[in-house]
């Protein structure tokens, strides 16, 4: 294999205007809008309801795209820079740009491959993965799949501290290099696109495989799932969430692992501080793409308070409301660390299963690559504020 980077941008769209010699036109649409547009055709009523909508009014997920769009990017002219190095580590684990899937469930409902074909799509482009833990197969299976390729493990802590620790033990075993621990889902949001419909997806099996897997879980069963799956479904929603969680329940996990333990949905500069006076390895700014909390802060108007309030004591990530290169630019200026990406991966996966995400995960890099070409900036590293605006 060459040591020399790829040059993500040039090459995918070259690739692309090349086929298109031929008459070919991409599978994938290329951006955002027309994507998701075409996955809405592909998918069920219930799963686009499940993946497309947010809390409440859905305020949060304007909010995000709002936050992206006030900052402008004022392009810097005659850098000299040619080649770009998007490479960098994340948690020990080396990827070739800043760039990873945030942890998304239930991806059965959008193809049958599910977290499988996210996985080997990931390893292809050697970017993280962060496997969820309402993934519909098992932990081992996923990693499996993933083979040599970067992951990580979210963590949903719900009632049972048995489950997750087993959860995180089994993370560890399977070579994730991380754990995330989801904070925001203490309890399900109000969604109204899933009521409306009166559709759970958990409560028909769907989304809790890691679960059906575990010995913790199944111990507490009457029968095994595979001949009861109705009540694991029933015992699954018992111990899913727990308002109850804090600050000293969670620090239990130091005393199952030596792993990186990030916390996910930090969004204030207090909570960011006491992440830090904690002794945690990580934050990502996330508000569960605006699935959790109506009339919330966007994640991109979040950021910088936090990384002030961090000290440069701890990475700092974003996830929610990206979709595209420019976003991941604006993300990287304002002091994230990395980036997830969310509902663009998984209408790749909609419309072209493994292809699909392998498809929309290039093109975010491809893009984020010119990006810096004609900004320049050659690695991630150089992708400053002073290179953003702000609306007055």
């Amino acid at each position: 294999m060459s040591d020399t980077p790829r040059q993500f941008g040039p090459e995918t769209q070259g690739a692309i205007y090349m086929r298109g010699l031929g008459g070919a036109k991409p599978e994938v649409p290329t951006s955002f809008p027309p994507l998701e547009a075409a996955a809405q055709q592909k998918m069920s009523t219930e799963a686009w309801a499940y993946t497309a909508g947010g809390a409440g009014l859905e305020s949060a997920m304007e909010a995000n795209r709002a936050a992206f769009l006030k900052h402008k990017i004022a392009p810097r002219m005659l850098a000299g820079v040619g080649a770009r190095d998007l490479g960098c580590e994340i948690f020990g684990a080396r990827a070739a740009a800043p760039v990873m899937t945030s942890p998304i469930g239930v991806l059965e409902m959008m193809h049958p491959d599910a977290d499988i074909a996210v996985a080997r799509a990931m390893a292809r482009l050697n970017l993280p993965m962060i496997i969820s833990s309402q993934a519909s197969k098992p932990m081992e299976e996923i990693a499996e799949a993933n083979g040599n390729g970067p992951r990580f493990f979210q963590l949903y802590w719900g009632k049972s501290d048995a489950i997750a620790e087993s959860f995180v033990k089994r993370a560890e075993a399977v070579g994730c290099k991380a754990i995330f621990i989801t904070l925001d889902t203490t309890i399900l949001g109000w969604r109204p696109r899933d009521l409306d419909l009166g559709y759970l997806p958990f409560l028909r099996s769907m989304g809790i495989a890691q679960y059906t897997s575990d010995p913790a879980f199944r111990a507490m069963l009457p029968a095994p799932p595979e001949e009861n799956p109705m009540a694991a479904a029933v015992q699954f929603t018992q111990v899913f969430s727990d308002p109850t969680l804090d600050w000293a329940r969670i620090a239990k996990i130091r005393s199952w692992t030596k792993l990186p333990v990030i916390l996910k949905g930090i969004m204030r500069a207090d909570d960011a501080a006491k992440a830090v006076s904690e002794g945690y390895d990580g934050i990502l700014v996330s508000n569960h793409g605006g699935r959790q909390i109506d009339g919330g802060i966007g994640t991109l108007d979040a950021l910088p308070g936090v990384v002030a309030a961090t000290k440069g004591k701890i990475p700092v990530m974003l996830d929610s409301g990206i979709r595209g290169g420019a976003d991941i630019f604006k993300a990287l200026a304002l002091g994230a660390s990395a980036v997830g990406i969310g509902r663009p991966y998984v209408y790749g996966l909609a419309l072209a299963g493994e292809a699909g995400v392998h498809a929309v995960m290039e093109y975010l890099i491809g893009e984020l690559d010119i990006m810096m070409g004609q900004n320049g900036c050659r690695t991630p590293a150089d992708i400053k504020r002073e290179l953003l605006v702000e609306n007055p």
